[in-house]
């Protein structure tokens, strides 16, 4: 593994991290738990949510392996113009905002303000347009075959539809009462 596939493993375990520790650090931060950052989505939708989650989880791990261990870095031609290390700025642009999400969600749900819920629809849309960057850079790759390229489009393409839509829409559409 090369400098750069190492700089981009560190971008996802560190913003991996602060992921899943915003997740837990927010579940537990409200009274109510997980049920409080549903708002007012509708219980019945909830389940298609868990499902995309678990989709999307796996998305991620596709596109990431392909990145990682499937492309030479040095190699790595986006629509003629830009390298490898582009993806540094599209992981940064989804893990940074993912980060973000749920502590200020919280906050919005503690303290209701149009200046939070602001926010919160803008850290959506930046994962959502990280995650469309991802799909536009892997479609734009110069090299693109085999089994691993495919799923990883599939998976960024997936992963992209739930949090542009289903997450920056959808979700938030549903969710503010105020």
């Amino acid at each position: 593994m090369g400098t750069q596939q190492i700089v981009l493993l560190v971008i996802n375990i560190i913003g991996g991290a602060a992921v899943i520790g915003s997740y837990i650090y927010g579940l537990n931060a409200q009274s109510g738990g997980a049920n409080v950052l549903w708002g007012s989505v509708p219980e019945n939708i909830r389940p298609v949510y868990f499902v995309s989650m678990i989709i999307s989880a796996l998305g991620y791990f596709a596109f990431l392996y392909y990145i990682l261990f499937r492309l030479s870095p040095s190699e790595v031609s986006i629509a003629n113009t830009f390298g490898f290390s582009l993806f540094f700025a599209i992981f940064i642009l989804i893990l940074l905002p993912s980060a973000l999400w749920m502590p200020l969600t919280n906050l919005y749900v503690g303290a209701p303000s149009t200046g939070t819920w602001v926010i919160v629809r803008i850290i959506l849309a930046l994962v959502g347009i990280g995650s469309i960057a991802l799909v536009w850079a892997l479609l734009s790759l110069q090299t693109r075959e085999g089994v691993a390229y495919w799923l990883s489009v599939a998976g960024s393409g997936y992963f992209a539809f739930h949090t542009a839509i289903l997450d920056a829409i959808i979700w938030a559409a549903l969710f503010k009462t105020t």
